[in-house]
């Protein structure tokens, strides 16, 4: 069995329970050597065989799956955040599936969730923005034309961009392109949750002076949008005593106070 694992944003406390769990029962782990905090690994159990993924290729990393599981063993993949954001699992869990090997997948704190709490941001502000847009630059590999940064700043939702510190002049370019002012804020998170964590608010205008100044070169995301600065915003009705829900009737003096 090869169990795919997120690690969570990087404190070794973050991972999921059930993830732990697979961790110190595991005979084998293979993990994200360049994201992942290595003191994850002081959960495995002794004897078990650790390799570092970010030496190997898909081809290697395949390789010690298969075998581990022709030796009867239990592997954990052990990614970065979520597996599901650039975690780059589909095209092994294909090769899993062709060879007859089964996996499951258990879930992890993005960093983009990380990059949250490192600022105690709400990314869904009522009548801020309700949607968050989670996105990368092109660099040595692709980014399909209709995903343009510009194409998603002229929603002016909340926007994540992963994977692009080295490019933030140029981000920062077609964001104000798409329709961002220069002056909408921003904020640069590096390495969310892990002892190192850093976090700056700037502007879409600012991010790369931004980061030369605080000598960020990689290993962060930004966060582009009004919710990060956002000094109004309107209250959620979940909690609203004037609204109904299917537990809660609405308070007649608060309807009558907010109608009248």
């Amino acid at each position: 069995m090869v169990h795919f694992v997120g690690a969570g944003s990087g404190a070794a406390d973050l991972i999921t329970v059930r993830g732990k769990g697979l961790l110190e029962e595991a005979d084998v782990v293979i993990y994200a050597g360049s994201l992942v905090n290595p003191r994850l690994l002081d959960y495995v159990k002794p004897g078990c065989s650790i390799y570092n993924s970010a030496k190997m290729t898909l081809e290697e990393v395949l390789q010690v799956m298969e075998d581990a599981e022709g030796e009867g063993k239990t592997t954990v993949r052990l990614h970065t955040g979520d597996p599901c954001i650039y975690g780059a699992i589909r095209e092994q869990m294909d090769v899993l599936d062709q060879k007859g090997i089964a996996y499951d997948y258990c879930p992890g704190v993005s960093a983009f969730c990380g990059a949250a709490s490192a600022l105690n941001l709400e990314y869904t502000l009522p009548e801020v923005s309700q949607s968050v847009i989670i996105t990368r630059m092109e660099g040595r590999t692709p980014v399909p034309s209709r995903e343009s940064i510009q194409a998603f700043a002229a929603h002016h939702a909340t926007m994540v961009v992963f994977l692009s510190t080295g490019m933030l002049k140029e981000l920062s370019r077609r964001l104000m392109e798409g329709g961002y002012e220069a002056d909408t804020p921003a904020a640069i998170v590096y390495k969310a949750t892990w002892p190192e964590e850093k976090s700056f608010i700037c502007t879409v205008g600012t991010l790369a002076q931004t980061a030369e100044e605080n000598q960020i070169t990689k290993t962060a995301l930004m966060i582009i949008g009004d919710v990060v600065k956002a000094a109004r915003y309107d209250r959620s009705k979940l909690y609203d005593p004037a609204f109904t829900t299917e537990f809660r009737e609405a308070s007649a003096e608060e309807t009558g106070r907010k109608e009248s």
